[in-house]
C-alpha cells in the first residue's frame, strides 16, 4: 500500500495526481493486475475523466456549483453540506487496470482528486493487487 498527500488551495479544484499514482504502481513492482485509489475524506472524492484539456476540469467545477451550490437551505449546519454531497456524487475510489506496471488509462484519462471543501491538506492511498 501507498500514501499520497495531496495539498489543495481552493475550496473546490480538481488535481490530476495521475503521475504519482503512476509512480506509486511502479514502486510497488505490480506487473499485472488492478490499483485501487481511494479517498478517506467526506469532503473530496476522486473521478476519472480527461486530463488533456483544463476546461474539462473547469467545467466540472462550475456544473457542480451549479447543481449543488454552497449556499443553499441545507440542513447540515457546518457550512460544507454541499462538499458532502459532491463528494457523494463523485465516488470515493476509482480502480484502474495496470499492465506492464503501467496504469491503463485511456489516451486522454486523468486520475483526479477533487476537492470540495478546501484549502486542505489530504491523503489518498493505493492498493495494488496482482502479480509481481
Amino acid at each position: 500500500m501507498k500514501k499520497i498527500r495531496v495539498k489543495t488551495s481552493s475550496r473546490v479544484e480538481l488535481i490530476d495526481i495521475s503521475a504519482e499514482v503512476q509512480k506509486a504502481v511502479s514502486e510497488l513492482a505490480i506487473e499485472e493486475g488492478v490499483c485501487v485509489v481511494y479517498c478517506p475524506h467526506t469532503t473530496a472524492g476522486l473521478v476519472l475523466n480527461e486530463h488533456a484539456d483544463p476546461d474539462v476540469a473547469e467545467d466540472i467545477i462550475a456544473a457542480l456549483g451549479e447543481q449543488y451550490p454552497r449556499r443553499r437551505n441545507w440542513r447540515h449546519a457546518e457550512g460544507n453540506a454541499d462538499a458532502h454531497v459532491k463528494a457523494a456524487l463523485l465516488g470515493s475510489s476509482v480502480s484502474v487496470p495496470v499492465s506492464g506496471r503501467r496504469l491503463m488509462l485511456g489516451a486522454w484519462q486523468g486520475i483526479f482528486f477533487c476537492e470540495c471543501d478546501g484549502p486542505r491538506s489530504r491523503e489518498v492511498y493505493l492498493q495494488a493487487m496482482g502479480a509481481e
